[in-house]
């Protein structure tokens, strides 16, 4: 699944073309490296976002093409 869409669907950004712009803009991170919005984001993958406020780090649990909402944080797991 792409970033972009994986952001979305977790519901960790609220739109795709948020999680595009920030891909774009070079603030996700996948292990270490600096992704466009159309890479392959797999099970195991630690996804750093960064903000102007700070940063979130997280690790991916499942990918999934849809989820309802109280069930999208089940996708990751934020790291310290």
């Amino acid at each position: 699944m792409r970033i972009d869409k994986f952001l979305k669907v977790s519901r960790i950004l609220k739109r795709r073309t948020v999680a595009q712009e920030a891909a774009a803009a070079g603030k996700i991170s996948v292990n270490g490296r600096e992704v466009k919005p159309a890479y392959r984001v797999k099970v195991g993958d630690i996804v750093e976002l960064r903000f102007s406020t700070g940063a979130l780090r997280f690790r991916v649990l499942e990918l999934k093409e849809t989820v309802k909402k109280d069930d999208a944080s089940s996708l990751y797991e934020v790291l310290p």
